[in-house]
């Protein structure tokens, strides 16, 4: 016999053994006890949160030979249904059936009775697939049915039915299943399949489903087939490329401490173990929120990720404030995922703002001293530290013959170029000279790490040559907040040096972002096509860029 994949052979059979979504379990009791069964619900809710399951339940529950509201799964209506064999009970995929004829089919049908149970169920899965027409077509069915037809409509993107098709039925909102109540099936299913397993083993899948009951079960299967009927918190990591929460915390410690070469070695390592980045992310997150929340509230109850010990050691190490901006820079670096075609230059830029993070202060232990003392010694210290650091500066910035580069600022009067100004930088513009600064554009990464340069050769190193010509470079950039940044007058000065000292090529910088850049380039083409380029020379460009 096939082998049965565990979400199809451990369905829940009965109102009981459905995981989560207890509100719309007990709702649904309710009214099959009471009688007031509706004409047509509405499912809605994420993937794998038991919406058909729900659905063949009702359909159970309303044709069960022992009576309303009951599921025997022994008399032959029950089992049918299970098997999906019942004559009453029809499922329709609107994905592939999402035509007015199909619909209109259906209607045609909709006003036979029964065959064999006392409802007949029209479970539709994917509603949301329907055409306009196809919807327009089953209004008035779907509105007044005949007394024995109960409609079930089934979707994870209910905001795409039409309103008039909502407002016709019982909707019935599915929520994520808890952590909780995935591992309470998950040991009821694994107790039946004689599978031996670890406590964080089961946390792991939990976590990986992300609310989804039948993507844990399939997660399941993968792990039961890679490491057989013994599963470990080792062998989910190993096969879904999870990094250990000790692995985790050892991370941002390393972070916190400032460790660039060893947190940027294993990222490497992350990388190449095929650790999902994403989830890493959020991972740390919530690492991170653990530690405020047990500082703030002391309840080791709350905890999602660390245990109370972990949090306690990490929140010794890594202040609230702290804290608080190392995930404002993950939350941000979440919401731009979606914008970037490569995730792990993205969170390798975030790792290196996680690592330059400076307003934390430093921990003064306490000592025997008095305090005017100890305040007369740090003055000395901090200032001992500055001065090295500008000794530093000044003789790195002397090997190159540049003055020190100030600090960037993030508001201030900008540069504007308009279409036209573009266009003409793209006849002047030459293409060999674009391709010898991308060769020397790697060498910012010299200063990536640099306590003062740093953030202005990120900024460099987060955009591309785009235009480059004796008067200017034009950069562009994925964001266009990043693009205004290096549009701000002020800090064209710094932005040049950089360039000239890294590249050797003196010219004024102006930015782009990427929707920019495909306007111009689409206005560029429509006039050469047009042979309507203007013409003009290098010697003769005149670009109103400012600069301090």
């Amino acid at each position: 016999m096939a082998y049965k994949a565990l979400y199809r052979t451990y369905r829940p059979a009965t109102f009981l053994e459905v995981a989560g979504q207890q509100h719309i379990v007990k709702t649904l009791q309710n009214a099959l006890n009471t009688n007031k069964i509706a004409h047509a619900y509405l499912f809605c809710g994420p993937r794998g949160t038991g919406k058909t399951s729900m659905a063949k339940l009702l359909a159970k529950a309303l044709n069960c030979e022992e009576g309303l509201g009951h599921q025997c799964n022994h008399c032959s209506n029950c089992l049918a249904i299970t098997d999906g064999s019942h004559p009453d009970v029809i499922e329709i995929d609107a994905a592939s059936n999402n035509g007015v004829e199909e619909v209109r089919d259906l209607i045609e049908k909709v006003k036979y009775s029964p065959i064999k149970g006392k409802y007949k169920v029209y479970i539709i899965d994917e509603v949301h697939m329907m055409t306009p027409g196809a919807f327009n077509a089953l209004l008035k069915t779907l509105e007044e049915p005949p007394s024995h037809v109960v409609f079930i409509l089934a979707t994870t993107e209910a905001h795409k039915v039409l309103p008039t098709i909502v407002s016709r039925c019982q909707r019935y909102d599915f929520s994520k299943v808890d952590e909780k109540d995935i591992i309470k099936r998950l040991k009821d299913i694994f107790a039946q399949e004689n599978i031996t397993y670890s406590d964080e083993s089961l946390q792991s899948i939990a976590t990986l489903a992300d609310g989804g009951m039948r993507d844990a079960l399939s997660i399941s299967d993968q792990v039961i087939a890679y490491g057989g009927n013994e599963i470990t918190e080792e062998i989910v990591e190993e096969l879904f490329g999870l990094a250990s929460i000790e692995d985790k915390i050892n991370f941002l410690i390393k972070i916190n401490e400032k460790d660039a070469k060893y947190v940027l070695a294993k990222m490497k390592l992350f990388i190449e173990s095929g650790i999902d980045i994403k989830r890493l992310t959020g991972d740390l997150l919530d690492i991170l929120k653990d530690v405020i929340i047990l500082r703030s509230t002391l309840d080791s109850s709350l905890l999602i990720k660390l245990k109370e010990n972990q949090a306690r050691e990490l929140g010794n190490l890594i202040s609230n404030e702290k804290a608080l901006t190392m995930i404002d820079i993950l939350l941000q670096a979440q919401s731009e995922f979606k914008f970037v075609n490569n995730i792990n230059t993205l969170f390798q830029i975030v790792l290196l703002k996680l690592l330059n993070i400076s307003h934390e202060q430093p921990i003064v232990k306490k000592v025997d001293a008095p305090q005017e003392e100890i305040k007369e010694n740090k003055k000395e210290e901090l200032k001992l530290e500055e001065n090295q650091k500008q000794v530093s500066i000044q003789e790195e910035m002397e090997i190159v013959d540049q003055p020190i580069l100030d600090e960037l600022v993030s508001e201030g009067e900008k540069n504007k170029l308009t279409i036209d100004d573009l266009v003409k930088l793209m006849v002047v513009s030459s293409r060999d000279d674009r391709i010898n600064l991308m060769e020397k554009w790697k060498n910012l990464e010299d200063y990536r790490l640099h306590p003062t340069l740093g953030n202005i050769s990120q900024l460099l190193l987060n955009s591309r040559p785009y235009l480059v010509n004796q008067k200017i470079i034009v950069l562009e950039f994925q964001f266009s907040h990043e693009a205004e940044k290096v549009n701000i007058i002020k800090n064209q000065k710094s932005l040049r040096n950089m360039i000239k000292m890294t590249c050797g090529i003196d010219a004024f910088i102006y930015a782009l972002s990427r929707n920019e850049s495909i306007e111009a380039n689409r206005t560029y083409l429509e006039l050469r096509q047009l042979s309507r380029l203007p013409k003009v020379k290098i010697d003769e460009l005149e670009i109103n860029i400012k600069g301090e």
